[in-house]
């Protein structure tokens, strides 16, 4: 009876010994186990990392932003002179650092749904960074909407500068334009030509033939061109002298100076060439 136990109780242990070698796990597969849980360990430390750090961005683009209007604040109550384009330049300031902060609030959501981060305070921080962006959008419009009403007043005024500019530019070049006309019509209406000469001379120039004066084809370069305001006394220097055109008598005069040489006298200009322009003298 002694021996059966003995037996039994050797092959109890024989037994037991045998289960304990099936449960031992190889050192090799502890190491792999092991090395893949740190993948995943690491793998979630760089997204939460870079989570992380688009976090920071999205709260310093909200800094700007925050010094930004601080400062167009400062400015729109201040006597700046060129207070317009400073506020301009911290608008669009804002405006970048908004536009920036709309990029990372959304690259954030997009790493949020593809990890593995199941972080609810991760997600109502987003949200509330998406509900500060769109009120800082209504701040932006309302300053926007207040400096481009300053603006429009601005460039309404410079149209109206530009347009006065323009006008009075305008009535100069048009004034200038009239007295150009004018002074060529005023020059036209008292200038006149006048010419002596002997007989064979004038009818050298086609001026006197046949005892007609100025017909056609006469050389009109031969005359001299006078401005009737001015020139009123014509010395003919000579002492015989017939006029050949015809001039109201009442408007001259032709006497003999200390050398018994005629001279033409124009005491009515006006009246002595209303009947022509042109003066024909004969002279010997």
């Amino acid at each position: 009876m002694k021996k059966l136990c003995a037996l039994i109780l050797c092959v109890a242990t024989i037994v037991a010994c045998q289960e304990k070698k099936k449960d031992v796990v190889p050192a090799s597969q502890i190491a792999a186990q092991r090395d893949s849980l740190q993948q995943i360990i690491d793998s979630k430390d760089r997204e939460i990392n870079d989570m992380m750090g688009t976090l920071n961005e999205i709260q310093e683009g909200f800094r700007l932003i925050s010094a930004a209007e601080g400062k167009v604040a400062v400015i729109k109550d201040g006597e700046s002179t060129n207070k317009a384009e400073q506020i301009r330049q911290n608008i669009l300031t804002i405006s970048q650092a908004m536009q920036h902060n709309r990029e990372l609030i959304a690259k954030l959501r997009k790493q949020v749904r593809e990890s593995n981060v199941r972080g609810e305070q991760l997600r109502a921080a987003i949200e509330s960074f998406a509900a500060q962006l769109q009120e800082k959008d209504v701040q932006l419009q309302q300053l926007r909407t207040e400096l481009q009403a300053k603006d429009i007043r601005i460039v309404e005024l410079d149209n109206e500068v530009a347009n006065l500019n323009t006008d009075v530019s305008t009535l100069k070049d048009e004034s200038a334009s009239k007295s150009e006309t004018i002074s060529a019509q005023d020059k036209q209406i008292n200038t006149a030509w006048y010419v002596f000469g002997t007989k064979k001379e004038l009818q050298g120039q086609n001026i006197y033939n046949k005892g007609k004066v100025l017909q056609s084809n006469f050389n009109k370069n031969y005359f001299t061109k006078i401005d009737i305001r001015v020139d009123k006394e014509i010395k003919l220097y000579s002492k015989d002298a017939k006029m050949l055109t015809a001039h109201p008598a009442s408007s001259y005069t032709l006497t003999q100076d200390n050398n018994k040489q005629y001279v033409l006298r124009i005491t009515n200009p006006r009246v002595f060439w209303s009947t022509s322009k042109y003066l024909v003298v004969l002279v010997k």
